[in-house]
């Protein structure tokens, strides 16, 4: 039996991907799939720029504003329903297009790698208490380079988050971050894909965000923001959300408001940047330059490169 074939449209924030989703699913009665880690919480639609009901044109889509900030969420649980979307979707004889821009996110999709679906918390807080100590940050670092030196090497002592998780994962297995991730990269998947990347000069992509920011704080990017400052204590994920901390430190009168909204537009253009490394990393992309063409070019683009795949 032929695997199930998933089309993949990523790219670098502000390209122009969940508009080519739409235009795609229209050719081939699809529906989306997204892969963003954070358009995937409610109640955060503007700071994470989230597809609105008109620009979905009817077109159903998956793991949208479908979790409440205040919920534990990782990529182990993120695969489970992405999974479990995509076989629904393909039960229901319509195709499953994938679209986001959060690599690690598409990777559990397509790549079976074993994230643990359950954590050891003690143990993650216990070690949270280390990091927390004066050269703590350190301790675990040169406790990571015993147990992982590949791991130790590829992460510095501040990314506190993955040296926690790269411990957590040899002390609940026995088996070290980077023989799992090895043995991961050998594995079959489970569906067979061809992944696009939206492209395009990166002038233009960087005034792109730049007018995005500025949409933003029309839609009343500040007000979202003031109302999850208060509501933080029960909301975490808001801290993650590239414009929060940048917003809530001109709310309190830190820096003024214009610096914070230029700092708004320098961290997502950085995060584009890391976007297009992390894509860069596999060679069998296909990259579409996107600069000239509108987002039903594209899909017909992609359409006559899938078509084949699509017959079989």
């Amino acid at each position: 039996m032929n695997k199930p074939f998933l089309p993949i449209i990523t790219g670098a924030t502000a390209t122009g991907k969940s508009a080519c989703a739409v235009e795609l699913c229209k050719l081939i009665n699809g529906e989306v799939v997204s892969a963003d880690s954070m358009q995937i919480y409610k109640n955060m639609d503007i700071l994470n720029a989230a597809v609105t009901e008109n620009e979905m044109c009817g077109i159903r889509h998956h793991l949208i504003r479908e979790i409440d900030p205040a919920e534990e969420f990782n990529v182990s649980k993120y695969r489970e329903r992405a999974v479990e979307a995509i076989y629904g979707i393909i039960g229901r004889g319509k195709r499953p297009v994938i679209c986001g821009g959060t690599g690690l996110y598409i990777d559990s999709i397509i790549k079976p790698m074993r994230f643990a679906s359950d954590s050891d918390h003690e143990l993650r807080d216990r070690l949270n208490r280390i990091a927390e100590d004066e050269g703590g940050r350190e301790k675990l670092h040169a406790y990571l380079e015993k147990i992982d030196p590949e791991a130790a090497q590829r992460l510095h002592k501040n990314d506190i988050r993955r040296v926690i998780r790269a411990i957590e994962v040899y002390k609940m297995t026995g088996i070290t971050l980077t023989e799992r991730n090895k043995a991961d990269s050998i594995a079959v998947s489970e569906f067979d894909y061809t992944i696009f990347a939206l492209d395009m000069d990166r002038e233009e992509l960087y005034e792109r965000i730049n007018r995005r920011v500025d949409k933003m704080l029309e839609r009343g990017l500040i007000e979202e923001v003031k109302r999850l400052k208060i509501e933080s204590e029960h909301h975490p994920m808001a801290f993650q959300a590239i414009g929060y901390k940048e917003i809530a430190l001109a709310l309190d009168g830190i820096i003024p408001f214009s610096e914070a909204i230029e700092r708004v537009k320098q961290a997502t253009r950085n995060y584009a940047k890391r976007q297009i490394t992390y894509i860069k990393r596999d060679k069998n992309v296909v990259w579409i330059d996107v600069l000239h063409r509108d987002p039903a070019e594209t899909a017909r683009n992609i359409f006559e490169r899938i078509k084949g795949k699509l017959q079989e």
